[in-house]
């Protein structure tokens, strides 16, 4: 993965530094909050419902054993002793004090990591597939490209205050999109042309929040080396035309909405024939320079360990269910992808123990060249564990906490902190998610279900990105009270769509209810073939909503 060279270290030392004597004139009155806030959020750092929030940017996912183990002493020393990982595999501390915000980024600062410009109106976290490197559908490996987009929006002067914040999202997959390139503000699909020469289809214009699009394309084929000079000049005519009189209509989907992406990539492509030849253009060598960090670790020649995990799994039923729910095939023989599930009964999705951290640290040492990764769905991954030793590994992690085997199923949700700390939402998304955990508690009935993606958001912001869950919850105030309303149908794979909703929302209390009854119908209506999403995409919305409001 990639390592800080001494600008990237005298950028993060300076910025520490900068925001440490920002923090203080805050504090002593000199800074009114509304000088401050932007100085604040482009530091990730948040005013929450109870206390202030901090997004530590985890680019493209990608983590070392000793940066868990400084974020497990972060959140024990500064926090409450856990941590957050969200969609956009950034980690979360939900409980900082202000005053010991500059002194954590300089403890982040020594291990190379830093909260830059995970908010703010700035060019986001790029993000991209867990799986990068090591799935054999790939067209090529997309993290060099993360990380030259991450070196190119990093403080970029032109683009420090946009009309509204951008996210850029890559993915290499031919048959699946676990990056959700479809619903960001530029989605990047690598693709190879007729010549078999590397390159992008570009989406542009996709969202979620008070309006959801799914992205449409602009370009067919980028070639690679126009990938930075194409993307400046996107970001130059959103920067140009996009509203800043409103917040709600300021997003780039909504004028690319409002132009048509016709005449968007007409004035992309203007603005691209100014600049396409610049210094920004990439060259070969820079991109090779870059992929010089994402090397293969020292894989060794192995046989494939069918027979033995055969064995282990005719005698042990519950590792036969963690294997084959929770393991992928990996791009080597003898290697596997191992999905650390952070998802069990009773613990908010996505969140991780200072103790937790320090073991997934140990674990990636141990079992994974020294790396894990966070991941969109709110999990963490081990992606090169030798096949011989998943048995070893899972005995491992059943005590803690990472082997609930329900990867892909209902209870595998994406969940939003919501109302318990988030000074936006409208409701609480924790207690709904661990309600819908309780009620489907067995694993058998789950994967018989198959893969259900429920998405859970306590405000329209849909962090969460209920939008596009096959089930999708969001928390709505009605009254000074809290309900829930129910979509379905959507996805965020590359048949990207945006879910319908099914009716009236629901009290807390009822949410169990009413997802067993959707469950129901899907069950009641399926072909031995169908997933979910196909049930609904057949019988439509109708036999759903007619059980449901019974």
């Amino acid at each position: 993965m990639y390592v800080y060279d001494e600008h990237d270290r005298k950028i993060a030392a300076e910025r520490v530094a900068q925001f440490r004597d920002q923090t203080e004139r805050a504090l002593a009155g000199e800074l009114s909050e509304e000088e401050f806030l932007p100085l604040r959020l482009q530091n990730g750092l948040y005013v929450q419902r109870l206390a202030p929030m901090l997004r530590i940017c985890v680019p493209y996912g990608m983590l070392r054993s000793e940066q868990l183990r400084r974020l497990a002493r972060v959140t024990r020393d500064y926090d409450k002793g856990y941590a957050h990982v969200t969609t956009r595999t950034n980690i979360q501390l939900n409980w900082p004090r202000l005053e010991d915000v500059p002194d954590i980024l300089a403890e982040l600062a020594e291990v190379e990591m830093h909260a830059n410009q995970t908010s703010g109106n700035c060019i986001r976290n790029t993000t991209t597939d867990q799986f990068s490197g090591v799935q054999k559908d790939e067209i090529a490996d997309p993290r060099p490209y993360c990380e030259i987009i991450r070196q190119w929006s990093t403080f970029h002067p032109e683009f420090a205050f946009l009309p509204r914040k951008f996210k850029i999202a890559v993915n290499a997959s031919e048959h699946t999109d676990r990056a959700a390139i479809q619903v960001h503000d530029i989605g990047l699909q690598m693709v190879r042309n007729d010549q078999g020469e590397l390159g992008f289809r570009v989406h542009v214009g996709g969202g979620l929040g008070r309006t959801p699009m799914v992205g449409p394309v602009i370009r067919e084929f980028l070639p690679e080396l126009d990938l930075l000079t194409y993307l400046e000049a996107v970001v130059r005519v959103y920067n140009r035309y996009g509203r800043r009189d409103n917040k709600f209509k300021a997003r780039i989907k909504i004028l690319v909405k409002a132009l048509s992406p016709a005449t968007f990539a007409e004035k992309v492509e203007a603005e691209w024939e100014q600049i396409k030849n610049s210094p920004t253009r990439l060259t070969l060598e820079e991109i090779a320079r870059v992929k010089g960090y994402f090397t293969e670790p020292a894989y060794e020649s192995l046989e494939d360990a069918t027979d033995t995990l055969s064995q282990q799994r005719f005698e042990n039923k519950e590792f036969d269910r963690w294997l084959t729910h929770n393991v992928g095939e990996h791009k080597k023989p003898g290697y596997a992808i191992v999905t650390l599930t952070l998802k069990k009964t009773g613990t908010p999705p996505g969140d991780m123990t200072d103790r937790q951290l320090e073991q997934i640290a140990d674990l990636a040492d141990e079992f994974s060249f020294g790396e894990a990764r966070a991941t969109h769905e709110q999990n963490m991954v081990l992606a090169d564990v030798r096949q011989d030793r998943l048995f070893e590994l899972w005995q491992s992690i059943t005590g803690m906490g990472f082997a609930t085997a329900n990867l892909n199923t209902l209870t595998d949700m994406i969940c939003c902190p919501g109302g318990d700390y988030c000074a936006l939402a409208n409701a609480k998304s924790i207690p709904v998610a661990d309600a819908i955990q309780r009620q489907f508690d067995d694993l058998d009935y789950l994967y018989d279900l198959g893969p259900i993606d429920l998405n859970i958001s306590g405000c329209m912001n849909a962090c969460g990105h209920h939008h596009v869950g096959h089930i999708g919850i969001l928390g709505v105030d009605k009254k000074g009270a809290e309900f829930y309303q129910v979509s379905l149908g959507g996805s965020s794979q590359h048949d990207a769509n945006i879910g319908k909703i099914l009716g009236p929302s629901f009290a807390r209390e009822d949410m169990p209810a009413v997802v067993s009854k959707i469950i129901d119908v899907f069950v009641e209506n399926r072909t031995e073939e169908e997933t979910f999403l196909d049930t609904y995409r057949r019988v439509g919305l109708n036999p759903f909503k007619e059980r449901v409001y019974a």
